[in-house]
């Protein structure tokens, strides 16, 4: 797998210790949401094909703050990341994943088909891909409604093979529409290395072909990824089109939650390990000399926020399958 140069698009100097602090604060909220996910999914609480992004969680911390109100967030259906990074509530998440009424698409969507557009987050896929055309569509649409909207698409290596993506850079580029594309490379398509489905792994020069900008960056630097993907919504606010970001990181846990994980390599989840974000921000406040107690902190909170959430969830009345067919027709 081609982990080498994870920072050609530049690096950050990880910015204040309090920026830190709260980067290591968000991606320990969603850490434990995720974690909490697997527990509810073994139990039998929640149900259906789950998947976690348990390792992938600076990429959407470092985007977060670079998303305005107008604009449109798209994800995969590895996308409860992104639904938080968006600002859904952990309860309604639960909710959802839980088919409670509460869940914020009333129990219909579950984890792969969840959204939020009220927001900005528009949602998840289970077709690989699918996002980027959609907002390819979105972004066209903000160049008629005068809102200034950049999307953004979020999709897996696997996903830079799909046909509906080539169509969607090359449309965006042709006509020059607000569209900031991350790749999350994890280096794994669902159970097959990517390096084995292409001849050159480095994703992010395909960007040449549509005439765009394309760079890799280190994925699980909160720090970098606001840097770079902030500068690429910049030239999509600018006017300057399309730019595809693919950002190297890393998931910690199988495809799917029950995946044996059988096809990993001799020592990969080892060094995977020492370079994820919590050791990356972690170790850049030790560095900063704040104390273990401060850094053991966000772990803490953040598993009791969700231990909260989940209960409210799960004390949550199920949805009526009454209403199935609401928001079906007119």
């Amino acid at each position: 797998m081609d982990t080498g140069g994870m920072a050609t698009g530049g690096t950050a100097t990880g910015g204040t210790d309090d920026q830190v602090l709260a980067d290591l604060r968000e991606v320990w909220r969603m850490r434990a949401f995720e974690e909490k996910v697997r527990e509810l999914r073994l139990a039998g609480d929640a149900v259906g094909s789950i998947h976690l992004g348990i390792g992938q969680e600076a990429i959407a911390v470092g985007a977060a703050g670079l998303v305005r109100d107008e604009d449109a967030v798209f994800a995969t259906y590895r996308g409860h990341n992104w639904a938080m990074a968006c600002g859904v509530a952990p309860a309604a998440l639960f909710g959802e994943l839980l088919g409670r009424a509460t869940g914020i698409n009333g129990g219909r969507g579950g984890s792969a088909h969840l959204t939020a557009p009220a927001h900005r987050f528009f949602g998840e896929n289970s077709i690989v891909g699918a996002g980027a055309p959609i907002a390819a569509g979105a972004a066209l649409a903000g160049r008629f409604d005068g809102s200034g909207r950049v999307a953004l698409t979020v999709f897996g290596d696997g996903a830079m093979n799909q046909g509906a993506v080539h169509e969607a850079m090359n449309f965006a580029a042709a006509l020059n529409l607000p569209v900031v594309f991350v790749c999350e490379n994890n280096s794994w398509s669902e159970l097959t290395p990517i390096e084995e489905m292409v001849r050159d792994p480095r994703l992010h020069r395909r960007a040449a072909a549509y005439g765009m900008p394309g760079e890799r960056i280190d994925g699980n630097d909160p720090a970098v990824v606001r840097e770079r993907l902030g500068a690429a919504f910049a030239v999509a606010r600018e006017g300057g089109g399309p730019t595809l970001v693919e950002a190297m990181t890393a998931r910690l846990v199988g495809h799917y939650i029950g995946d044996a994980e059988q096809y990993r390599r001799p020592g990969e989840l080892d060094e995977a390990r020492r370079r994820e974000p919590v050791v990356v921000l972690g170790d850049r406040l030790r560095a900063a000399g704040v104390g273990e107690d401060v850094i053991d902190g966000a772990e803490r909170a953040a598993r009791e926020e969700m231990e909260r959430a989940a209960a409210e969830a799960l004390a949550a009345p199920l949805a009526d399958p009454a209403n199935v067919k609401e928001h079906l027709y007119v």
